[in-house]
């Protein structure tokens, strides 16, 4: 999805000169203060009603800007000094010092973000800021829980959540204080690191999540910067916390230990030998169900079959999607890739799976499979895989990698199904453990 600023950049001049030409002079002079005109979707807060908004991106992903502009929609009425939603807030950030220079005074805390008539005075001695209209917001360190037993709130930014060093206790004296107005709410915004304040927090039903990489803001990133820090970073443990945005900390007994993930990562591919698109389908098809996985990966056959070589070529998953657009999704990923066979699992769909992908490609080469025993029991054999060294990844894999990180022997420790990891499961299968797939951990149908 793009911002309605990244929609009209990308229209004719044409009609970008009718759309500012129909502007009136004031509507221009607002016109930079507009943020939903120019946010990014994972800037925008969710609908719905919940208590907790947690913004989770990479570096510079524009989570400070978005933390900015939600206090900003929370206080602000619609003349200067006419009441918000909120008149309490609470700023809090590791140190005192980080509130104060990111929060208020970085290049997109509170006082950059807010137009001249609407900007709140700084109280260097209250460490506070009061708006024309009356609302005030006071700076706390999480660095001292105790001093937030006292205050209350009817709105609370709390920035970096996941390297405060109290989390867990900063953040429920925090919550004890969330009690004025009518709908009291609070935004995190957070690059995310292991641990588990920050999952447990995730896994709260009031809370709802958006989330972005780094190269989702590449336009307001110096020139080259993406480019740069992905050729570094990109692929390892760093790289899938710090740019893509992805809490990365691996359940106890992971199948796939971080370094495993870290000694798989190559850069290119050589010719492979057999290439095979694997799905796993939703149960349902509406915008809230499960993913579809859908893994591209393919086989090095040097040597003797112990020496065969697995890589991992594309994730191309798709969310909350119809029968049909996953079967197009997969029947795409096929042709792109030239691959030899589509092998899809039909525990939940049967016949309904290959009748959607033959409406698509009636000669795709196509096997079903059908699980017999657990996802854990499943997911073994293929780790056994990376810990001989015989597994790649290519770059790009990063949501793959983050499942991977939390599937143990006894099943998945995360939210959700692991659909793209059963999808990685069905291709290992099929390309490395049993002619056509039939190993002793699965049946091939057809």
């Amino acid at each position: 999805m793009k911002s309605a600023a990244a929609w009209l950049a990308s229209t004719p001049a044409a009609t970008r000169a009718e759309f500012l030409g129909a502007l009136a002079d004031h509507q221009i002079a607002a016109l930079p203060w507009l943020f939903e005109f120019w946010a990014l979707p994972h800037q925008l807060p969710p609908s719905g009603d919940w208590r907790t908004w947690v913004i989770m991106g990479g570096r510079g992903a524009g989570k400070t800007r978005a933390g900015a502009e939600w206090v900003r929609s929370m206080v602000e009425g619609p003349r200067p000094d006419t009441p918000g939603r909120a008149k309490r807030v609470g700023l809090i950030a590791q140190t005192m010092d980080q509130a104060r220079e990111v929060m208020v005074f970085g290049d997109s805390g509170l006082m950059a973000c807010c137009p001249p008539a609407r900007r709140p005075e700084w109280i260097a001695g209250r460490a506070m800021l009061r708006w024309p209209n009356g609302a005030e917001a006071r700076l706390f360190s999480a660095h001292d829980p105790e001093a937030l037993r006292g205050p209350q709130f009817d709105a609370i930014w709390a920035d970096e959540v996941a390297k405060w060093r109290l989390a867990q206790e900063a953040w429920d004296m925090l919550v004890m204080g969330l009690r004025l107005g009518d709908d009291p709410r609070a935004c995190l915004t957070t690059t995310p690191r292991g641990g588990p304040f920050l999952r447990k927090l995730l896994a709260q039903s009031g809370t709802v999540m958006t989330h972005a990489p780094t190269r989702a803001n590449r336009a307001n990133l110096a020139p080259g910067f993406v480019a740069a820090v992905e050729a570094m970073f990109e692929g390892s443990h760093l790289g899938r916390q710090e740019l893509d945005g992805l809490l990365v900390d691996e359940a106890e007994g992971t199948l796939w230990p971080q370094h495993l993930l870290d000694a798989a990562l190559q850069r290119q591919a050589p010719p492979l030998d057999r290439i095979v698109v694997a799905v796993d389908p939703p149960v349902t098809g509406h915008a809230g169900s499960d993913a579809c996985g859908i893994i591209v990966a393919g086989v090095e056959q040097r040597g003797a079959p112990t020496d065969w070589r697995l890589w991992v070529i594309e994730d191309a998953t798709v969310q909350g999607a119809s029968p049909h657009t996953w079967a197009s999704a997969a029947i795409a990923a096929f042709h792109r890739h030239g691959a030899d066979r589509l092998v899809a699992e039909v525990n939940q769909g049967g016949a309904l799976v290959e009748s959607v992908l033959r409406q698509l490609d009636p000669h795709i080469p196509y096997r079903a499979v059908r699980a017999s025993k657990s996802k854990g029991a499943r997911a073994e054999p293929v780790s056994t895989i990376y810990e001989r060294g015989r597994a790649c990844h290519l770059p790009g894999l990063a949501l793959l990698e983050a499942q991977m990180s939390l599937m143990t022997l006894q099943g998945f420790t995360g939210k959700g199904s692991p659909d793209r990891v059963d999808a990685l499961v069905w291709a290992a299968h099929e390309l490395m453990l049993g002619a056509g797939g039939a190993s002793p951990q699965i049946r091939a149908i057809g």
